[in-house]
């Protein structure tokens, strides 16, 4: 399929060039009928005296040169005179062939690997990426173009099914994870980095705070009093049995707290150390942990929170999108703008850039070169060669009619000299 092309001649320069061409195109045909006219007086005062005919075989000869390099000038874009002489209208007749070369041209010189790669490496996309995210009116501008497309993309997502396949997706992936060992290695971690001593002195707060509440010590008085027998309940052995044991675990968890040394931390270390490595190795803990994990992600409370989430998140971005809140809007700028001021300053980044761009558009040039060819070739093919030939002698035309004038003098010389050898021969 070809597309039709047109060319105008519309800027002042070309209307400029356009005057030039035919005034010198009008001095070219003066200088040719000026030789011819020439000839004939030099012909006609011929027997006046012998040097008018050196002045007639120059501007014979001159007239001929002027002639024949009008006829290769005119040839070149057109037919001369309207006259179908083979071998004319050089650049209107080879209009398809033209076409073809100049696209296979441009293709072996214009798109070889070797100069698009080193033109590629002149430009230092890393740079103008920066550059132009840092510009504060940019990136505000993008951050307002993502914006005005996220709704219409959370629409599509939901119309699409996406949204379906890639909760499937998700719900898959997770039940095919195996939660044991990710457990059992965080918690290795957690220990070796001694995080669980804060663990413990948590959870000793908490006891203590527990124990010393006055509900908690009216249970434990219950408890006590039911397993006491009556004669010490009746002197109220209860009330001092609690106390003591509320007094004794209080300084036993201030015992613990104050020394990082306490015989009761080491035993909590070899208890959690041991449950984690009862946790990477024994199937039934592994098994009960997936059974909770499926039982969790089957619950339709989940789903409805996910429904909830997605809606209030489209519901924000449409607000955002509207220009009802600009806080989304002016994160999205502010985060554009620190990228691009990061990635100024990390040369190592921008060569990554720079090189992996270079990478990909070189493999897309490479890919895409024999398609650029029978692109020039198919819209030289569909050009209007009329107004091509005339945008072309607007161009080239004045340079061109200069060949006449040297056609004319070095016709008029050649002749001369060659008319100076016969009258020079003819004394002999």
């Amino acid at each position: 399929m070809t597309l039709p092309a047109t060319f105008t001649i519309a800027t002042p320069a070309d209307a400029i060039r356009a005057a030039e061409l035919r005034r010198v195109k009008w001095l070219a045909t003066g200088v040719l009928a000026a030789t011819f006219v020439l000839f004939l007086a030099a012909k006609a005062l011929l027997p006046v005296h012998p040097v008018f005919g050196f002045i007639a075989a120059f501007a014979e000869a001159a007239t001929i040169g002027g002639l024949a390099d009008w006829y290769a000038v005119v040839a070149l874009f057109k037919r001369p005179l309207g006259l179908p002489i083979p071998h004319t209208a050089i650049i209107q007749s080879n209009q398809g062939r033209i076409a073809e070369k100049l696209g296979e041209f441009i293709e072996k010189n214009f798109l070889e690997a070797g100069p698009v790669e080193a033109k590629l490496r002149e430009i230092d996309f890393g740079a103008f990426i920066a550059d132009w995210l840092r510009d504060r009116k940019r990136s505000t501008d993008l951050a307002r173009f993502l914006l005005r497309l996220l709704p219409e993309a959370f629409s599509a997502t939901e119309n699409s099914g996406l949204m379906k396949f890639v909760s499937r997706r998700v719900t898959a992936q997770l039940l095919a994870i195996d939660l044991a060992p990710l457990a059992a290695g965080a918690l290795r971690g957690f220990v070796q980095e001694g995080k669980h001593e804060g663990l413990l002195d948590d959870i000793l707060r908490v006891l203590h705070q527990t124990l010393t509440t006055k509900e908690t010590m009216a249970v434990i008085r219950d408890k006590v009093r039911a397993e006491m027998p009556t004669l010490l309940r009746l002197y109220r052995a209860d009330k001092f049995v609690v106390n003591r044991i509320i007094a004794s675990a209080t300084k036993f968890f201030e015992e613990v707290r104050d020394d990082p040394k306490h015989p009761f931390r080491g035993e909590f270390d070899r208890m959690l150390l041991s449950f984690v490595e009862r946790l990477g190795r024994d199937r039934a803990f592994a098994d009960r942990i997936n059974r909770l994990k499926r039982d969790l992600l089957a619950r339709p409370e989940l789903e409805g929170l996910a429904r909830n989430i997605w809606s209030n998140v489209k519901d924000f971005i449409e607000r955002s999108a509207s220009g009802e809140t600009q806080v989304l809007q002016q994160y999205l700028a502010r985060m554009f703008a620190e990228a691009g001021e990061a990635l100024a300053g990390d040369a190592e980044l921008r060569t990554e850039i720079n090189e992996g761009l270079v990478a990909i558009l070189r493999t897309v040039v490479a890919d895409q070169k024999s398609g650029v060819s029978t692109f020039i070739a198919d819209q030289m093919k569909a050009w209007d060669m009329q107004q091509l030939i005339s945008l072309l002698e607007i161009n080239v035309g004045r340079d061109l009619q200069y060949i006449r004038f040297n056609g004319s003098l070095i016709g008029g010389l050649a002749g001369l000299i060659l008319y100076t050898i016969e009258y020079l021969l003819r004394l002999v």
